[in-house]
C-alpha cells in the first residue's frame, strides 16, 4: 500500500505610527529592570486577569495579526494544525483548558503563546521539522508554557491599568518579529521592534525554571497524545543545526525561538534523559488499514507515569484504560502533505516554489510529498494542466486521500471542468459532510458562478459549520457571499461584520452592523442578534481606542 511511505505585505506602513506611539506608552511599564525571580510556593498572577479578559486579549492579537496579513489562512493546513493541537491540549494537566492555534506564514522559526491559550506557530518551523513528532514537541512545550501561567506570570508585576497596554506592545512586538522580508519597511519595523526587544524581553521572557517546566510536561503530553517523547530533543538539536549553518552574526544565525526559549547542551541531556525513561514503558505499535498505516506509544502495564495513561484526563475515571488501536496515531503521509503545502504557501510567489522544487530535483527524485507541493504551486501558478496530471497520478496511488482530491477538484473547477469537479465535491461532502476544508472549498467553486441556485447550495452546505467554524473569518467571507448570492441580504451583513472582527477591524464590523440595523425589513429575531452583537464588540473597540489604534479606512473618511 503506497500511504505507508515517508517521505510586501500590505498595511504594514500603516503600522508604525500606532506601534511607535505604543512603544512610547510603554516606557513606564518596561524601565526599569526589575527581579524577575517568582516565589517558590504559589502565584498570584491569576488575579491579574480573568479566563475571560485572558481570551479576549488573545482575540485581540489573532485579529490584528490577520489584519496585517501575518496569519497564514488555508482550511487544510489549519485543520491538520488544529488536529495536532487539540490532540495534545487534550492530553495536557489541563484539558479543560480552551486553545487555539494559528499558522503564521512566515519562514522563521519561531513559536509562540499568549494569553487565552492562543498559540502561532510559524511555517518555517514546520519546515524545519521532519516529522509530525517533533512539530508535535514544540506545540506541547507551549502549550505546558499556558496551562502553567507562564504568559500570565511575565506581566503580573504590571498595574492593572497597564496590562491592556503591555499586552497591545506584546501583539505589536509579536507582528514586528514575524517580518522576514527585505522591503525599507520591514526594515525599520525591524530596528523599531530590535531597540525595544530587550527592555520588553526583561518583563515577558521566561525563567529557567520556566523553560525546565515547559520541556517536562511538554515530554508528558507528548507521550500521552501517542507522539515520540524523544522528538523534543531532537527538534532542539535540528534548531541549533539550522542556526549553525546559516550565514551572518550570532545573533542572525540564531533561530527566533531560540532566542526566547534558550536551549543549552545540559537542557537537551534532560529532555532526552526524560524520555528515554518514557519510552523504556512503552512500546511502539503500527497498525495497517486498507486506508494506510498509523503508528502510536502503547503503555506497558506499570509504566512510567508520565506515558503510562495515553490521553490521561483527570476529568475522566481514574479507573479508565483504552485499549490499543482505540485512538488514532500518527498520519506520516498526512504531515507530508501539510508540510510541503506550506512550503508553497508561505512562499513568496507560485514562480519560487516551483524553483524550490526544481533545485530539490537536481539533487534526486521528488518524494511523494514533494510532488504534490510541486502540483499545488503549479496549480496556483495557473499551469491548471500540469497540477491536474501531477494529482490524478498521486491520487492512483493513494485513493482516496482527502486532500489530493480536494486538490484535483479545485483545479477542475478553476479548468472549467465544472461537472467533473462537482461530482469530486459532493463525493468529498458525502464522506466528509462537515469537514472545513471540503465545505469550504466547494463554497468558494459555487461563488465563482454567482447564481441565486449556487448561492443557495453554498448556503446549505455551509450552514451545518456556523457554530463550529464562525470563529473562522474565511468561513464567514463564504457564507456572507453564500447569502448574497442567494438573495439573504441581512445574514450576507451580519457575516460580512463578522469577517470584519476576525480579521481586525471591529470598528468597521460595527459601522456595518449600525447601518445594517436601519433596514426597514428586519425582523424581531435578526434585530436582537444584531443588538447583541453590537453590545459585544463595542468594549472592543473602545479598548483599542483607549490605546490609541483606529481603523485607518474608516479614520481617512
Amino acid at each position: 500500500m503506497r500511504r505507508t511511505k515517508t517521505t510586501a505585505l500590505p498595511g504594514r506602513s500603516a503600522l508604525l505610527p500606532a506601534v511607535t506611539a505604543l512603544v512610547l506608552a510603554t516606557a513606564s511599564v518596561c524601565a526599569p529592570a526589575q527581579d524577575t525571580r517568582l516565589p517558590d510556593i504559589g502565584s498570584s498572577a491569576g488575579q491579574v486577569l480573568s479566563p475571560a479578559r485572558q481570551s479576549e486579549y488573545g482575540q485581540m492579537l489573532l485579529a490584528q495579526l490577520r489584519h496585517y496579513d501575518y496569519v497564514l489562512e488555508d482550511p487544510l493546513v489549519d485543520n491538520w494544525l488544529r488536529g495536532t493541537g487539540n490532540r495534545l491540549a487534550s492530553s495536557s494537566d489541563q484539558p479543560q483548558q480552551p486553545f487555539t492555534f494559528f499558522m503564521m506564514r512566515d519562514r522563521s522559526i519561531n513559536a509562540f503563546a499568549t494569553l487565552g491559550g492562543y498559540i502561532g506557530m510559524n511555517a518555517g518551523l514546520v519546515l524545519a521539522a521532519e516529522t509530525e513528532d517533533e512539530v508535535a514537541a514544540v506545540l506541547a512545550h507551549e502549550v505546558a508554557h499556558v496551562t502553567q501561567a507562564h504568559v500570565l506570570r511575565g506581566v503580573e508585576r504590571a498595574q492593572r491599568d497597564q496590562v491592556p497596554m503591555l499586552l497591545a506592545m506584546l501583539g505589536a512586538i509579536a507582528v514586528a518579529s514575524q517580518s522576514g522580508s527585505s522591503s525599507s519597511d520591514d526594515a525599520a519595523m525591524a530596528v523599531m521592534a530590535g531597540a525595544q526587544g530587550l527592555a520588553l524581553q526583561r518583563q515577558i521572557d521566561y525563567t529557567r525554571s520556566n523553560e525546565s517546566e515547559a520541556d517536562r510536561l511538554g515530554i508528558r503530553t507528548l507521550a500521552r497524545a501517542g507522539y515520540e517523547p524523544e522528538s523534543m530533543a531532537s527538534m532542539f538539536e535540528r534548531m541549533q543545526s539550522v542556526s549553525r549553518t546559516n550565514q551572518g552574526g550570532d545573533r542572525e544565525r540564531l533561530p527566533d525561538y531560540l532566542r526566547t526559549h534558550p536551549v543549552t547542551t545540559t537542557r537537551i541531556s534532560e529532555a532526552r534523559d526524560r524520555a528515554e525513561r518514557m519510552t523504556r514503558d512503552t512500546v511502539k505499535v503500527t497498525t495497517t488499514t486498507p486506508e494506510g498505516s498509523r503508528t502510536e506509544q502503547v503503555p506497558l502495564t506499570g509504566a512510567y507515569e508520565g506515558a503510562a495513561r495515553p490521553f490521561d484526563n483527570p476529568m475522566l475515571p481514574g479507573t479508565l484504560r483504552l485499549p490499543p488501536g482505540a485512538v488514532a496515531g500518527i498520519d506520516s503521509v498526512q504531515f507530508g502533505w501539510a508540510r510541503e503545502r506550506l512550503r508553497v504557501l508561505s512562499a513568496n510567489t507560485p514562480a519560487q516554489a516551483i524553483r524550490e522544487y526544481e533545485a530539490m530535483r537536481r539533487n534526486g527524485p521528488l518524494s511523494d510529498a514533494q510532488r504534490y507541493g510541486l502540483a499545488i504551486a503549479r496549480q496556483r501558478s495557473n499551469d491548471l494542466d500540469g497540477a491536474a496530471s501531477a494529482l490524478a497520478e498521486l491520487l492512483s496511488e493513494y485513493p482516496g486521500d482527502m486532500w489530493l482530491g480536494l486538490s484535483l477538484a479545485e483545479v477542475d473547477a478553476r479548468a472549467g471542468r465544472t461537472a467533473a469537479a462537482d461530482r469530486r465535491f459532493e463525493a468529498l461532502l458525502e464522506r466528509m459532510p462537515r469537514h472545513p476544508a471540503v465545505v469550504l472549498a466547494y463554497a468558494g467553486s459555487l461563488a465563482e458562478r454567482g447564481t441565486p441556485e449556487a448561492g443557495l447550495r453554498a448556503q446549505e452546505i455551509l450552514r451545518p459549520l456556523l457554530n463550529t467554524s464562525g470563529g473562522d473569518p474565511a468561513f464567514q467571507r463564504a457564507f456572507a457571499r453564500a447569502s448574497e448570492m442567494a438573495g439573504d441580504e441581512v445574514r450576507a451583513g451580519e457575516a460580512w461584520a463578522e469577517a470584519a472582527v476576525l480579521g481586525g477591524r471591529p470598528e468597521q464590523a460595527l459601522v456595518q452592523l449600525n447601518t445594517l440595523k436601519k433596514r426597514e425589513d428586519l425582523d424581531y429575531y435578526a434585530r436582537a442578534r444584531i443588538d447583541a452583537r453590537i453590545a459585544s464588540i463595542t468594549p472592543t473597540v473602545l479598548e483599542l481606542r483607549r490605546q490609541g489604534i483606529r481603523d485607518e479606512d474608516l479614520r481617512r473618511r
